[in-house]
């Protein structure tokens, strides 16, 4: 098998795309079907990001080189063996190769895929996996009313069992430290952009300099303003499948994003022409739009401070802390579950739950800490 990408002269429907997966034999005939479902789930399905196309381009061509090794057809789904194809490739992912559960899952999320669409053609006769009920712990509290499935939940019978462990995120000290360690003001403002509305890092470098507004000309008196984060609205705005969505940011850093708007970022902006992306590299070009280069930053911030971070720990403190303070200060008529589901864009609420268990880590940590302070008093009388 051969896995190779599309050059800037790879055109489908008259639409260059540069960079997509194209799946090959070894006699370099395409692979017909892999490539059909290619242009399905990543151009017209589900996945609406390039960042998908090589993961997806991967695990496909892992998969049937897999197959062509051990001399199976992936159309064979009744091959009378006790485990399904998908099944063995699991088993050769997770004992072989020795990956990641969640690695192999997400693989096994693109195979499952494929295999779905190719029932709908009528390539195969069944799918080689099936579905299995299993219960699912139910939240309690202000989530209730999210759980309506019973605490039931069909779930992909090859898939391993997911590992994931609670997100890292930074406290309010190490916070200060990382935002103290950051000389660089363009930097600076860039940290605090991400502390303050839990934008991904690909969303950070494209951050229009349209969306920065001075708030004493806003009219109105809420503290907040309301952003929208709109990927067609011409100004280089990208979010995770070119959703649109509204952040909320306060008047005082909107006031600061002003300053630096008008005060700061002219030094690199001359640089360059009309770039339409807040944030400017030293040449006064804008970062890649992956965030790559931002999260170095962050990264090497982070070695000054003494503290292991990241781009995305920075969406994980923003939601993290936001949570906390919104149950501790509740605001009538609003689910802080709900409100942070819309600003970190989540398309399900059930993904957002996660910051819930770290909150409850917290209170946790806290009473533990407030009992050995206690313990320390009685032992002292």
């Amino acid at each position: 098998m051969e896995l190779v990408w599309g050059s800037k002269d790879f055109v489908i429907a008259g639409q260059p795309y540069q960079g997509f997966p194209i799946l090959l034999w070894d006699s370099m005939e395409s692979c017909t079907q892999a490539n059909l479902f290619f242009r399905h789930y990543l151009l017209r399905g589900e996945i609406g990001s390039k960042e998908s196309w090589p993961n997806t381009g991967r695990a496909l061509y892992d998969f049937f080189s897999f197959l062509q090794a051990h001399d199976l057809d992936w159309r064979d789904v009744d091959r009378g063996e006790a485990k399904s194809l998908v099944a063995a490739y699991r088993d050769y992912c997770l004992v072989t190769c020795g990956l990641a559960r969640n690695t192999t899952r997400q693989r096994l999320t693109y195979i499952c895929k494929f295999y779905e669409f190719a029932l709908g053609k009528g390539w195969v006769r069944r799918l080689p996996f099936g579905h299995e009920e299993r219960i699912v712990p139910r939240e309690t509290g202000f989530l209730e009313h999210v759980d309506a499935s019973g605490g039931k939940a069909l779930v992909n019978n090859v898939m391993p069992r997911s590992d994931k462990p609670l997100p890292k995120y930074l406290s309010m000290s190490q916070t200060k430290s990382l935002l103290s360690m950051a000389g660089n003001p363009h930097h600076r403002i860039m940290i605090q952009l991400a502390l303050r509305t839990g934008l991904r890092r690909n969303e950070l470098a494209t951050f229009p300099m349209a969306y920065v507004v001075d708030p004493d000309k806003t009219g109105g008196t809420e503290r907040n303003l309301r952003i929208c984060l709109d990927p067609f609205d011409g100004s280089g705005m990208e979010t995770k499948g070119n959703k649109a969505r509204d952040i909320l940011v306060s008047r005082k850093f909107m006031a600061e994003l002003y300053r630096y708007v008008t005060k700061l970022r002219g030094e690199r902006a001359s640089l360059s022409k009309d770039q339409k992306a807040l944030f400017l590299n030293h040449l006064g070009e804008p970062y890649g739009s992956n965030g790559k280069s931002l999260n170095r930053i962050i990264v090497e911030t982070g070695k000054r401070a003494g503290i292991e971070v990241h781009a995305h720990m920075l969406r994980h403190t923003y939601a993290t802390h936001t949570l906390v303070n919104l149950q501790r200060y509740p605001q009538q008529g609003l689910d802080p579950l709900v409100f942070l589901r819309r600003q970190l864009g989540h398309s399900s609420i059930q993904t957002t739950m996660i910051y819930l268990h770290l909150v409850n880590e917290m209170a946790d940590e806290a009473v533990l800490a407030y009992d050995d302070e206690l313990n320390e008093m009685a032992g002292a009388m």
